[in-house]
């Protein structure tokens, strides 16, 4: 009786064992568990970058194992980027997608990120290639700096002088713009009569940014444009023009949130701005940080990411990748992009 009773207990212990085993299976390449991302910006308080995160959670929503940590530092620093990619490497996160302050800075702490096993790249305004494994590029650098001077010279009717109100000295993205907008004014011959007479820096601050416009208005009374491809200077400049009663004196244009510039286009303060969806960038970056971390994709040349509803997006020379084209507004469509960003 004994024996019979040992082996009912062994065969009843045995199958237990085999019905835990079978429910400890998962069908998803994390063991269950969600891929966190974090989405962090040049600084907090920026409705681009807000934006940004909308698109991020979209996506997250779609693809459904997907946790969005969006962060960023008080003040546009390299520095407070730092700190937070380093608490995000102790905090072990999947992937980190990264708009840069300074391409260069933020280098070590984002090799750390990628020794600890994260997935890195960079979006909108780039880590140095040794800093990631690719680039987001939001539309072609080429394009937007001579488009963005194009643009202003169709305002000001290709002759006067002009002027450049940047975000940081170090961003890389502005940086790289402004040299496209030198040579445009430079090589076109449409442009033979107008003359750029100063870059200044609002450091991605309204009320700096604010200053800085007035500055120009001071330095060079002749003005008769600027350039603010950074939505924080390009709204900053709006007020400042708008406030001394210069609309229509000094035109405007620049890459802008529809939202924040609505009102200012609608009344002349700007008669055309331009701006990618940044929905679209935080969509987009948010497919490809995904893709890395369950192994679909390396990032290297030559590979092609399948991201939702922007389709594929392919990876060029030194981990560029762009997503896209950027898009004018004027008073007769606006309205209905600020709606949306």
């Amino acid at each position: 009786m004994k024996r019979k009773l040992l082996l009912v207990s062994i065969l009843l212990f045995a199958s237990l064992m085999v019905f835990a085993a079978g429910g400890q299976d998962t069908k998803t390449t994390t063991g269950g568990k969600k891929v966190r991302i974090a989405i962090l910006v040049k600084s907090l308080g920026n409705g681009f970058f807000e934006a940004v995160r909308d698109g991020a959670q979209e996506a997250a929503k779609e693809l459904g194992d997907v946790e969005i940590i969006y962060q960023g530092p008080s003040s546009a620093t390299a520095e407070g980027q730092i700190e937070i990619i380093n608490n995000l490497i102790a905090t072990k996160v999947d992937a980190i997608a990264i708009s840069a302050n300074d391409q260069d800075a933020l280098v070590p702490a984002a090799k750390k990120a990628m020794e600890a096993g994260i997935k890195v790249i960079s979006f909108d305004s780039g880590v140095a290639e040794a800093g990631r494994i690719l680039h987001l590029a939001p539309s072609d650098t080429e394009l937007i700096g001579r488009s963005q001077m194009r643009l202003m010279g169709e305002l000001v009717n290709w002759e006067g002088e002009v002027a450049i109100l940047s975000a940081t000295a170090q961003a890389t993205n502005q940086n790289a713009w402004i040299e496209y907008m030198k040579k445009e004014i430079q090589e076109n011959p449409k442009c033979k009569n107008m003359k750029l007479v100063a870059v200044v820096y609002g450091d991605d601050s309204s009320d700096k940014s604010y200053r800085e416009a007035l500055g120009l208005f001071k330095s060079y009374p002749n003005l008769k444009g600027i350039i603010s491809p950074t939505t924080v200077g390009v709204a900053a400049t709006a007020k400042a023009i708008q406030d001394q009663g210069l609309t229509g004196k000094i035109q405007l244009t620049g890459l802008g949130l529809p939202s924040e510039m609505k009102a200012y286009v609608e009344n002349g303060v700007s008669k055309a701005i331009a701006l990618w969806n940044p929905i679209d960038l935080g969509y987009s970056s948010t497919y490809i940080c995904y893709n890395l971390v369950n192994g679909k994709n390396t990032g290297k040349e030559g590979d092609s990411f399948t991201a939702g509803r922007m389709g594929t997006i392919k990876v060029g020379p030194k981990g560029l990748a762009i997503m896209g084209e950027p898009f004018t507004f004027t008073k007769d469509n606006i309205a209905k992009y600020a709606a949306m960003f």
